[in-house]
This record gives C-alpha cells, structure tokens and sequence, in this order.
C-alpha cells in the first residue's frame, strides 16, 4: 500500500521487497543496509517534503509505505534539534534505519539480568551517523535510543520495519544506577502530504 508517491519510491521498494525475499533475517537487514546507503547517497529516491516537517515537542513519524504482501513498513522520522527517544525496543521486529539527512547519535543497549522486578540495561556502544549511514536492530539486541544532537539542525531517518510499527516498549532511568521502569507506548502516525 503505497502512502505518497515521491520521486524513487519505485526503485526503494524493490530494493527492500528483494532484501525480504532473502532466506535469513541477517541476510534481509545486511541487503537493506546496503540497499539503503546506495539509494541515499545516490540521490536517485527523493523523499516528500512534508518529512522535512518538525513536530512540536516531539520527532514526527511518517509513514511512506507498508507492504500488504511482505508485511514490512517503511517510516520517516523527522528529528527536530536537540529531539530523541528514551531506551526502547522494536516488539521483536527487525530494523533497518538509515539517515536521510542531518546527523543521528544512536546509543545501544544490552539487557542485563533484571533486579527486583526493575529493567537494567548497560550501554554498549555509540555513532553519530551521518547522511547515507545505515544500521540494522535484530532483536534480542534491539534496545537503543536516538537523539538528533545538533542545536539548530533537523535531522531525517529512514525506518524499514519487519511489520507494522504500530507500539513499542520504553524504558525510563530510576533512582538506582542501571534500573529502569517500563511502559508500553502507543505510536502515533503524522499525516503525509
């Protein structure tokens, strides 16, 4: 199902329909991320924009595309300065994220063992990518945030999920180091135009 027709978008979703069509989830998010960073250097997809758009208080999630036969969706995140995300995981969906435009800190996480019903977590690694980077989320090692870190530029992520990124959980700091507390959220969409 096509969300907005943009320069490329053919060319993009064949990228990712045969990155699917690959036997191993490894496989699928190494062609992705291969796929990703040729199509984003190569200029050759241009996306609407109405995702160079910020939100207020917030980054804005868009989606471009969801496969009705493979079952993937792809999202823009808009990342106005300074804007990011708690820890938080993708519900056991594979990812691929790639940077469009701007600059991304992405920090990941590793599970440790829980302490008394509370989350702890360790970080275990850090990028700043930049424009035509790409990286890859496989759970069990999906827990990360993303902060855009500039002051006054805006930031845009490309997100190829495995399904329908529709909830995910985060994880909020507590007083005793490493522990967290966890709540589902919701995912909102904001209109393409």
């Amino acid at each position: 199902m096509l969300t907005l027709e943009f320069p490329g978008c053919r060319k993009l979703i064949d990228a990712i329909d045969e990155a699917v069509s690959k036997p191993t989830t490894p496989e699928i998010t190494d062609s992705l991320r291969n796929s990703l960073c040729k199509l984003i250097r190569g200029k050759e997809v241009t996306l609407p924009d109405c995702v160079f758009e910020t939100a207020e208080g917030r980054y804005a999630r868009r989606e471009l595309y969801r496969s009705d036969e493979h079952g993937y969706c792809v999202v823009a995140m808009t990342w106005g300065p300074g804007q990011g995300t708690p820890i938080h995981d993708h519900c056991g969906m594979w990812c691929v994220e790639g940077v469009w435009s701007g600059a991304l800190e992405v920090v990941q996480y590793e599970r440790l063992s829980d302490a008394d019903g509370q989350w702890r977590f360790a970080p275990v690694g850090s990028i700043q990518a930049g424009p035509g980077s790409a990286g890859s989320l496989i759970p069990p090692h999906e827990y990360h945030t993303i902060r855009n870190p500039s002051d006054d530029s805006v930031a845009v992520s490309l997100h190829i999920y495995s399904g329908n990124m529709t909830h995910c959980a985060i994880f909020q700091p507590m007083e005793q180091p490493q522990c967290y507390s966890r709540t589902d959220r919701q995912l909102g969409l904001d209109p393409v135009h």
